[in-house]
């Protein structure tokens, strides 16, 4: 497979969010608003990238019997460096996103990616296709939390573009399934296009 195609796999044909709908926490509860979903996908890229580059420097290494147990320590590391970084340079965000950054350790994209690609293959592949899972992680969660954010509450990345107050069911819980299952539809839609 070429390094291209690593990468763009991860965008369209292999789109966590659209295609594998995988890491539904973190795309319904952090997706209120573009600029957190733009957050919360290069928190998860970050993580993605460097991790995948670790596991697969030492995967020949680890013993089978605790392959994942490894693995959860090397995410929870970059985990901990994002979630600082976060703490003292956009405060504002990482309190709106809570929770939801420590738990980019047990995320199944993270893990998934790790497992089924990092382990096997190369360094700079794996580096590869942590970059292209986040980015079509980050495309996902940006674009749910603008249609949610210009619905919602009729702002676009915080500025206001449509007169009134939105409908809230699209701030709320349900609108996050309603919002998603759209854009589910039209993403693949496109993709079999």
């Amino acid at each position: 497979m070429s390094r291209l195609r690593i990468i763009t796999k991860g965008i369209i044909s292999g789109n966590p969010i659209f295609v594998l709908v995988l890491g539904m926490c973190p795309t319904l509860g952090t997706t209120t608003s573009a600029v957190n979903g733009l957050g919360m996908g290069l928190a998860t890229t970050f993580v993605l990238m460097l991790s995948n580059l670790v596991i697969s420097l030492i995967a020949g290494l680890i013993p089978s019997k605790v392959r994942i147990p490894s693995f959860i320590v090397v995410i929870a590391v970059f985990v901990t460096v994002v979630q600082l970084i976060m703490q003292a340079y956009v405060p504002a965000l990482y309190e709106t996103l809570g929770l939801f950054i420590p738990l980019i350790v047990v995320n199944c994209i993270v893990l998934g990616r790790a497992e089924a690609f990092a382990s096997k293959n190369k360094p700079l592949d794996s580096f590869l296709d942590g970059l292209g899972s986040g980015i079509g992680f980050t495309l996902g969660l940006t674009l749910l939390g603008a249609v949610r954010e210009l619905l919602g509450s009729g702002a676009f990345f915080g500025w206001k573009m449509l007169p009134g107050d939105g409908m809230l069911v699209f701030i709320l819980a349900p609108g996050a399934f309603i919002a998603l299952g759209y854009l589910m539809v039209l993403f693949n839609k496109f993709l079999k296009a």
